[in-house]
């Protein structure tokens, strides 16, 4: 008789961990919560510091600029800029890092406001 119990709880035991670990039918599946979190004051950039994006008219052309319209960007001084013009031309602006003629660090900053266009 005392096997029989004792199987008999193993069994129970067992049968309630499965059907607590699986779904059953009646559950209805919820997705996980997300996060509605804010940043805590004072941690989010100020308005005025993000650089709305800019449309491939809008952005500066490494094939065509002057000299001064690359030094307007930040971290490209003299020699970056005497240096991309001297690499001229360019099929693609990410050439600027593969072609190392600037830093991947400071391209990151000036790649979402260049282009690279081509001659038609």
């Amino acid at each position: 008789m005392r096997r029989y119990t004792l199987a008999s709880i193993t069994t129970a035991v067992l049968a309630l961990g499965l059907l607590a670990s699986s779904p059953s039918m009646a559950q209805s599946f919820q997705p996980a919560p997300h996060s509605d979190r804010m940043a805590p004051a004072g941690k989010t950039a100020p308005a005025s510091k993000m650089a709305p994006a800019k449309s491939d008219a809008e952005k500066l052309d490494i094939n065509t600029a002057t000299k001064e319209e690359l030094m307007a960007f930040k971290g490209i001084g003299d020699k970056y800029s005497d240096k991309i013009i001297a690499g001229r031309p360019y099929a693609k602006k990410d050439q600027l890092v593969s072609k190392k003629i600037l830093p991947e660090a400071t391209y990151k900053k000036i790649s979402g406001q260049i282009i690279a266009s081509q001659p038609k």
